[in-house]
């Protein structure tokens, strides 16, 4: 009774399949939508954060102000950071100046800190049972600082290192299956297993999102940002919904 009360009362999805290709898919969908108002619109990297962000904040407060898990508006929650993520890492390592490395490197001490206060000041950072103010407003922090840091990354690796954006998806999903494989032979901490893959997914998606519409002669594959974005976000959709249907279908079994 006690995890079934804790199961409801928790205002994120179950950590399983389902919810990790959907995270793939946003985190792509965050880099081609991204690029598609600072690049194709030309908007550049800051007004188009300032879009984002502003849209972000406002569906924090929506998803902090909710009582329960609401599907639609966690997982627009989640798109709405990667593409702020997005906007935010060109920012600062283009337009600021301060590199991949540079801006890795601060973003991954944010994503730390925001971590460590966490846990200072709750007792945990698990990301499995999130219903109080408090642990919502760590969690959404903690989500954008890792999106953020995940595209600069992703770009980094792909750019700077020179592996491509074919290479740096291959490096980053065989990172993620090595954190599999760990989850399912070894005994080390679930919690830091879940914020680890949570970032990876992050430069995963940011390289097949360049991939996607990045032009042939830097190695991509020219497609139009905006048809990427809409096949990804009726991708996304249609997962949810089905993740809807499964679970309602299960509560009725119940």
């Amino acid at each position: 009774m006690q995890a079934e009360t804790r199961a409801t009362l928790s205002k994120v999805p179950a950590i399983t399949l389902g919810f990790w290709l959907i995270k793939i898919l946003a985190t792509t969908l965050g880099e081609t939508a991204g690029d598609t108002l600072s690049m194709t619109m030309n908007l550049g990297y800051l007004a188009s954060t300032a879009i984002f962000a502003l849209l972000l904040l406002v569906l924090v407060w929506r998803q902090v102000a909710a009582t329960a898990y609401r599907p639609y508006l966690y997982w627009a929650t989640i798109i709405a950071s990667t593409t702020a993520g997005t906007t935010m890492a060109d920012f600062a390592t283009r337009s600021l100046g301060i590199g991949y490395a540079g801006g890795s490197a601060l973003l991954l001490a944010a994503v730390l800190l925001s971590l460590a206060s966490w846990r200072l000041t709750l007792g945990s950072i698990s990301a499995a049972h999130v219903a109080d103010a408090r642990t919502e407003i760590f969690y959404w922090v903690t989500i954008t600082f890792s999106q953020t840091l995940g595209t600069a990354l992703g770009d980094w690796t792909a750019d700077s290192a020179g592996m491509g954006y074919g290479g740096a998806a291959i490096l980053f999903a065989s990172g993620l299956a090595l954190l599999l494989t760990a989850y399912w032979l070894t005994s080390i901490s679930r919690i830091a297993l879940f914020w680890a893959a949570f970032i990876l997914t992050r430069p995963l998606g940011a390289a097949v999102g360049d991939f996607l519409d990045k032009p042939l002669d830097h190695g991509g594959l020219a497609f139009s940002r905006p048809l990427a974005s809409a096949v990804l976000g009726a991708a996304i959709l249609a997962l949810v919904v089905l993740s809807r249907w499964r679970a309602d279908d299960y509560s009725r079994e119940i």
